[in-house]
């Protein structure tokens, strides 16, 4: 049994933009059909940078959910959460014109935040020879991470609680949680719930290249994403957008709304050891995804499969493997695992959104999405990863990895929904 007697949670929208499609049925189709969204860097001229690829958008519209003088007083990141929000809106069938909008919330976190905007309005600074003129009034509502929720609250009036989370690639996991937090004690009806991310740009990549933590498989880009295989050389950078649309059961049964699933409970940690390293086993993952099966009022046996945060860089496939044989022993060789980063590549603050939204259509579907990229077996990483094509299994039970640099781990825990 669950902890506490709070609640049910439902979810009963779900949209977002991403590198292998721009709504819900071409992210799906193009992931079951293993499909990356790995190519050239087109946003910038990067033949001078050590990794020259990337996970980007391709024919994404902003137009389509927003006007033109939205756009242009808009970073990417807060046009891709308003695009997923306005498909998660569309998609639940929620008409907030007959909802109590002081009882509807948002929290749309961002990792980096306005990074194209930064990068725009500093190259006015240089080029007018530091005077400031040219600098934008909108600069700084550009850049900050809370804006976009700011945004979508703006869009439909919802003046419940806002803000955003920020913890690097727990930043979306953290916000499902803190939005299922708010639900359970009585804050709110309604949440709407996400992260975005827009920092394909030439400090983004450079930064990331400077550590070392992408990877510099030029030659071969669309392979470059390769969780848990024995060749994996780091990271691919990806940009988009999901959001989720949360309710209590007793608001969505009585709006006669579409349940996609539960959102049982979720594990919060962190691992106190270092700002960019994993702690050894996954000391901190081990938590989370202990406290969030607990928390769910399950057991390890429970849980039918693991969206991992499967990074491709050595150092979190290895560990997040071993935190999955702590917390599942036997049980960790029956279940599915993969990691949907193999297509999307890292949205960083928005991955937790992106994979939690895979999770919820693998347990719709009975399809667990492949970890495509493995060719070669790395024995530090020896359990199922669902390698390069679906696998067709009743899921009642999943979870969401997400860790981020600062130690954050954040692991929510998703349940088929029954009556």
């Amino acid at each position: 049994m669950p902890k506490y007697d709070f609640p049910t949670v439902v979810i009963t929208g779900i949209g977002t933009v991403s590198p292998i499609g721009n709504n819900i049925e071409e992210f799906w189709g193009n992931m079951m059909a293993g499909k990356g969204g790995a190519a050239p860097i087109t946003k910038f001229d990067a033949s001078e940078f050590p990794t020259r690829f990337a996970c980007e958008l391709k024919d994404y519209d902003p137009l389509l959910h927003m006007n033109r003088k939205e756009v242009q007083r808009m970073d990417l990141f807060t046009q891709y959460a308003m695009s997923a929000s306005a498909m998660a809106v569309e998609d639940s069938g929620i008409d907030f014109e007959k909802t109590d909008k002081n009882r509807v919330g948002v929290i749309i976190g961002s990792g980096i935040g306005g990074m194209w905007t930064y990068h725009h309005q500093q190259q006015q600074l240089y080029d007018r020879g530091g005077k400031p003129d040219r600098i934008s009034p909108f600069f700084v509502p550009m850049l900050i991470s809370d804006i976009a929720a700011g945004y979508v609250a703006i869009r439909w009036g919802l003046k419940g609680p806002n803000y955003a989370t920020v913890s690097a690639c727990a930043t979306s996991s953290h916000s499902i949680a803190d939005a299922l937090m708010l639900l359970q004690r009585g804050d709110a009806d309604v949440m709407v719930v996400g992260g975005s991310e827009g920092v394909i740009c030439p400090m983004g990549v450079g930064g990331f290249n400077a550590m070392r933590a992408l990877s510099r498989r030029n030659d071969d880009p669309a392979g470059a994403s390769r969780p848990f295989d024995k060749g994996r050389d780091g990271f691919v950078m990806g940009e988009g957008g999901g959001t989720l649309i949360l309710e209590t059961l007793e608001h969505a049964t009585n709006r006669g709304a579409t349940i996609y699933a539960e959102l049982a409970g979720f594990g919060l940690t962190d691992d106190a050891f270092h700002i960019t390293q994993p702690a050894e086993g996954g000391e901190g993952a081990v938590r989370s995804m202990r406290i969030a099966i607990e928390d769910a009022g399950l057991t390890p046996n429970d849980i039918d499969y693991i969206n991992a945060h499967g990074t491709s860089t050595p150092f979190n496939d290895r560990n997040e493997t071993k935190a999955i044989k702590t917390v599942f022993n036997n049980h960790a060789a029956e279940m599915a695992i993969s990691s949907t980063k193999s297509m999307t590549g890292h949205l960083l603050g928005a991955a937790g959104a992106i994979e939690a939204i895979a999770t919820i259509l693998a347990i719709k579907n009975s399809l667990v999405p492949p970890t495509i990229n493995y060719n070669t077996p790395d024995p530090d990483c020896d359990l199922n990863y669902v390698p390069n094509k679906p696998e067709k299994r009743e899921i009642k039970a999943a979870l969401s990895n997400t860790f981020g640099f600062g130690g954050h781990n954040a692991t929510i825990c998703i349940k088929a929904f029954s009556e």
